[in-house]
């Protein structure tokens, strides 16, 4: 079917610096500069895929936890990536939250790693909250927002130096795109899906989920899902949030459609029914020090 593009997405495309920012931006402030932990060695870059994570979707109906004790359990603390480049003179400073500097980037991945930080999947972070499944010490989650060319290009290499792994939401409208903001095409979606990171849903054109109607679900969630399990040859159950911005009714709409975790920003509030559907992420901002980072990690995420 062949679809005209929306005014919407057109707009999107053509002067969106950073596709994620809040409309009503959240700012973590730094609770403290408490020294970063003795470094231990950097985990071993990993040359090889590794092997396939156990399906989730297997978990017996009877060994989920209820909504109270997934709440209940210690968040793990979880990033949330944009652009990854260079600041321009035309970056406006608010657009500099959402922009880190390649080098930053590196020099806060080194951290996390000299830190004794591992890297985990959403299907560890769902298998974990559900029925308290173990994690590696020092858990992290990585994750990127729109599927811009410089997550395959930086982020998923300096990534694997690491050993680590991480989730990609693709924005589908904007699949293989060129031009001033460039993104990633289908081959590269399949290879990083193939070299063991996760492929994740992020609507077909970042419309706010809080102004779906009916035919929404199906155009920037189902359409967008199928879409991305035929170029990866995988399923599809893990979902961003455009803005952030998530409501109950949201959550009960991904659930019916078989998504497992659904990501929105830093706010505190999380769905007291479906908790795994509104788990919280922290943007990584582009004016922060690898100290403020690791702060901001060890205070925002209890």
């Amino acid at each position: 079917m062949t679809r005209t593009f929306s005014p919407l997405a057109l707009a999107l495309l053509a002067t969106m610096a950073v596709a994620c920012t809040s409309e009503s931006k959240t700012t973590e402030k730094t609770t403290g500069e408490s020294p970063i932990s003795a470094p231990v060695k950097a985990a071993a870059a990993v040359t090889t895929p590794p092997g396939p994570a156990a399906d989730p979707t297997k978990i017996d109906a009877s060994r989920i936890a209820d909504a109270a004790t997934i709440l209940s359990r210690k968040q793990v603390p979880i990033l949330c990536y944009h652009q990854i480049r260079p600041w321009r003179a035309s970056d406006s400073k608010s657009a500099k939250d959402y922009i880190i500097p390649t080098d930053a980037f590196q020099q806060q991945l080194k951290m996390l790693a000299d830190s004794g930080y591992h890297s985990i999947t959403p299907d560890q972070l769902y298998a974990y909250l559900a029925t308290g499944a173990a994690l590696p010490e020092k858990p992290i989650m990585f994750t990127f927002d729109d599927g811009t060319l410089e997550h395959y290009e930086i982020a998923a290499k300096e990534l694997e130096k690491h050993g680590f792994r991480g989730t990609f939401f693709i924005m589908t409208v904007a699949i293989g795109r060129r031009g001033k903001q460039p993104y990633v095409d289908k081959a590269q979606i399949k290879e990083l899906a193939d070299k063991g990171h996760t492929i994740g849903c992020h609507t077909w054109d970042h419309h706010n989920v809080k102004k779906y109607e009916a035919k929404d679900w199906v155009e920037q969630i189902e359409e967008p899902t199928k879409k991305l399990e035929e170029i990866t040859g995988k399923p599809v159950r893990h979902f961003a949030y455009p803005f952030g911005l998530w409501n109950h009714e949201a959550t009960v709409e991904l659930k019916k459609r078989g998504y497992l975790t659904a990501y929105q920003l830093s706010e505190k509030k999380r769905d007291e029914e479906n908790p795994m559907l509104s788990v919280r992420r922290l943007i990584a901002s582009g004016y922060w020090s690898q100290k403020t980072l690791y702060n901001n990690l060890r205070g925002s995420f209890k």
